[in-house]
């Protein structure tokens, strides 16, 4: 298989995202979603039911994890195939692409670790203990550090990436799932399902230094344009914050059971995965009201980073 490292350059302007890479869990397969056209592609089986997505840094590839099945898949996004899937651990869910592209991080359920998987190779280069069924994984942008959330030791897990050494541990609310790390790196947030808020994470003093309290079962964050938005699964609602004054501004109503959600890059729309509505809801940033609904497959997770740019 050719090499799956990313050789994108660093550009100043962020590009819109062109494509949404959505796992959908029962169905076992993954919709490609064209954005501009909100029309989604034929599914493409993957098997093992698919749960954690992660598109790498320039595009090329996405990164799928099958709990099921205990393997990474990996996708070819322009062929539009697998190209290869190979297994990691007993229960992988949280995955994450370092910025560089070489490395994939893959948070294991059941073994309590974090691997580090060499794509090209197809085989785990390494692992570290983090803390009980980690499910998040996220990395800083400058490709430091990584974090893991937890699930049932109610902590998030700091690990320097190059010595793959956990060299912190912060207590957050009950039961974290989703992790989302801010672009300039100095705050984290994670989604507590069982505590109904989202802790606010100060990488640099290690600490937490904000709860904000949001839906019924929040799954996970993102972050666009000063504020968060939070998937609040059992609400059917978007949930979202002022970053910095963690005042919530609007609950925005969506499909059942909203799980993944994204960003866009260039800040004009947050992207919703709807679990039982089984569709992307893309959220206006500027309006907070969703503006289209995309069918998709059977169950759709996203969990992850599931949007693809242009180009």
């Amino acid at each position: 298989m050719a090499a799956l490292a990313s050789t994108a350059p660093a550009s100043a302007e962020p590009k819109a995202a062109g494509e949404a890479f959505v796992t959908n869990q029962p169905g076992d397969s993954l919709s490609i979603v064209d954005l501009a056209s909100g029309v989604a592609a034929p599914e493409i089986r993957i098997g093992g039911k698919p749960a954690g997505i992660a598109v790498a840094p320039d595009g090329r590839f996405a990164y799928l994890t099958s709990p099921e099945s205990k393997e990474l898949v990996v996708v070819d996004a322009e062929k539009r195939a697998v190209a290869s899937r190979f297994k990691v651990g007993e229960g992988p869910l949280g995955v994450a692409v370092h910025p560089a592209g070489d490395r994939v991080y893959v948070a294991d359920w059941y073994e309590h670790k974090l691997f580090v998987v060499d794509p090209v190779a197809g085989k785990v280069a390494g692992s570290v203990e983090v803390g009980q069924s980690p499910s998040g994984v996220a990395v800083t942008a400058d490709g430091a550090r990584i974090l893991t959330a937890d699930r049932d030791s109610n902590q998030v897990s700091i690990i320097d990436a190059r010595t793959l050494v956990r060299t912190g541990i912060v207590p957050v609310g009950k039961r974290p799932f989703g992790v989302t790390i801010d672009a300039e790196g100095r705050r984290a947030y994670t989604a507590n399902v069982a505590g109904d808020d989202v802790s606010v994470i100060d990488l640099a003093a290690g600490k937490v230094v904000g709860t904000v309290k949001v839906g019924h079962r929040p799954y996970a964050v993102a972050l666009t344009g000063g504020r968060a938005f939070v998937t609040d699964q059992y609400g059917g609602t978007v949930t979202v914050f002022d970053v910095a004054t963690l005042e919530v501004v609007k609950t925005i109503e969506v499909g059942e059971y909203p799980e993944g959600i994204e960003a866009d890059p260039a800040g004009g729309a947050v992207y919703v995965a709807c679990w039982e509505a089984n569709t992307l809801e893309r959220i206006d940033t500027a309006t907070l009201e969703v503006v289209s609904r995309i069918p998709v497959g059977n169950g759709p997770r996203a969990f992850g980073r599931f949007l693809r740019p242009h180009g």
